[in-house]
This record gives C-alpha cells, structure tokens and sequence, in this order.
C-alpha cells in the first residue's frame, strides 16, 4: 500500500515553487488563488525570498502547505492508501485527500501561523533536538526540571526527540540530557515552543476556526500526529487538530503504525524531510520524493 507525508515547518527554500508556477497552468492557477486569498503575494516571497525572509512563521507555513498541495495535484501518482503530515504537514495531507477544501485548508494555515508567531511572543521561549538518547530518558529529564516547563515536543524518530518550551526550562534539560549520555543536545534557531503548553493561546485562536470550518471525509485514513493512529472520521479529524498545537507530534509512533498496517512505499510530497526519519524507523523501506 502506497503512503504519502507530508512535511513540516524546516522544509522551506528559497525558489521553491517556481518551476511549478511556471511549468503547469494548474499550478500557477493554484498558486495566484493562493495569493488572493492571503491578501499579498506569497509567490513573491517563495520565489525571490531570502532564507530569512522563508524563516518567518506567519510565511513558512503557508509556502509550505501551499507547494505541498500543489505537488499533490500535479502528481500523476498521488493515489494513497494511507497518509499523515508532521506538525503543519498534516493540514496538506488533509487538504490533498479532499478533508479540506483548498481555500479553507490555506485560510486555517495562515490563522495558525499568525496565532503561533503571536503565543511566541508573549514569552521567550524555544525547542532543542536531542539526539542518542532514549526518549523515556529524556521524558524523565523533562519531568524532573522545576525552573519553567519544558515538554517532548517532536518524536522524530528512534533517538531524535525535540523538546519544546521556556528557555531556562530547556536550557536546563539540554544540560540534564548532555550529563545523561545523549550525542548531541542542541537548541534550535525557532521563533517559540511549538507543541507545548506555551502554544495555548494559538490553540484557543485557531480552535474558532477549526470549528467553524467543514471538514469532509478523507478519500484515505489520516494519521494523526496527536495519538499517531489513522482517521476518517470529520468531527475526530478537527478535534485532534485543535489539540494537535499544544501536544507532541508523534512521528515516529506514526511512521511505525503505518508500516504496522501495510505501508509498502512512501512518498514524502514536497520536500525531502522525512524520508531520512523514515530510515531511522525502518531502512528497508523504499521510498520517494515528489
């Protein structure tokens, strides 16, 4: 059974899209409505753009979800049995099986970009990558730190966990995860703490949104990042969605589940992320970028 993914906030590159744009008049199409329902020209951005311009949350994750989309459209191939999204990759993923239209699927992505860079900036926070060491190591180091919070954010892949929240927090427990053995413990250049408690405003922001946008039945399961199992279901699919920002993705969990109930190839749609998480879970798997 053929799995498509779809890629998160870190896959962003300047030019990205334009040979699309110029390319397929489908593409292009997509791409100007995309410009008009934002209000300014995201292509501009995506196109001409700097590294740091691409950097920008309220920027990012629109491009991001939007060459994704794109891709899947264009893509002669794109009939999966089963697929998933990391973080804001899974907005792309429900959007491309027909769950959300593209107009809402954007329209929510821009809300939740504009509403995580906000909750950035109520508090100084950050995330750190943590990699050689157990994920139940770094849950009990988390737990056990008492200046600030600090939470597995990311379950990458087997000995690749991010974690997320007040920058003291996390500073203390990359110090506590270097004494513990880990190979690497770094603090990432992000704009705040994604999938944390700290993410509670965006949360309460998009979920008015979430909730009065239509959801329809997926054309094939969703597996969620919040308990890494397949849905179909509209109502489920939304309510995970608005627990999704303050809870950890669970890719490695997900990726696994997938292979567990048929996946014989993935294809990682947009990017090319996920696939080196792919062969931390199983090096076998064959696997693709589109």
């Amino acid at each position: 059974m053929r799995a498509f993914i779809f890629p998160g906030q870190g896959a962003q590159s300047p030019g990205m899209g334009r040979e699309l744009y110029h390319q397929y008049p489908q593409a292009r199409l997509m791409m100007e409505q995309a410009n008009e329902i934002l209000g300014y020209r995201l292509t501009d951005v995506m196109f001409e753009g700097t590294d740091e311009d691409l950097k920008q949350t309220k920027v990012t994750q629109p491009a991001i979800f939007l060459l994704s989309v794109v891709r899947a459209a264009m893509a002669d191939n794109f009939v999966p049995g089963m697929t998933a999204g990391h973080s804001l990759g899974e907005f792309s993923a429900l959007t491309a099986t027909g769950a959300l239209d593209f107009a809402s699927g954007l329209q929510l992505v821009q809300k939740r970009a504009l509403a995580m860079q906000a909750a950035c900036e109520l508090q100084p926070s950050t995330m750190a990558a943590i990699l050689g060491l157990a994920d139940d190591v770094v849950e009990h180091i988390c737990t056990h730190i008492t200046d600030g919070v600090v939470v597995p954010a990311n379950y990458n892949s087997p000995g690749q966990l991010v974690i997320s929240g007040s920058v003291p927090a996390v500073e203390a427990a990359v110090e506590a995860c270097k004494a513990a053995g880990a190979k690497r413990a770094i603090v990432l250049s992000v704009g705040g703490a994604f999938h944390s408690p700290l993410m509670e405003p965006a949360r309460q922001l998009l979920e008015q949104a979430l909730l009065q946008t239509t959801f329809n039945q997926p054309r094939c399961p969703i597996y969620q990042n919040v308990h890494a199992r397949p849905e179909t279901d509209p109502d489920t699919i939304r309510l995970n969605l608005i627990a999704q920002l303050t809870a950890p993705v669970r890719w490695t969990q997900t990726l696994q589940n997938m292979i567990a109930d048929g996946a014989t190839h993935f294809t990682e749609v947009g990017a090319s992320v996920l696939r080196g998480m792919l062969r931390q879970v199983n090096r076998e798997m064959p696997s693709e970028s589109i």
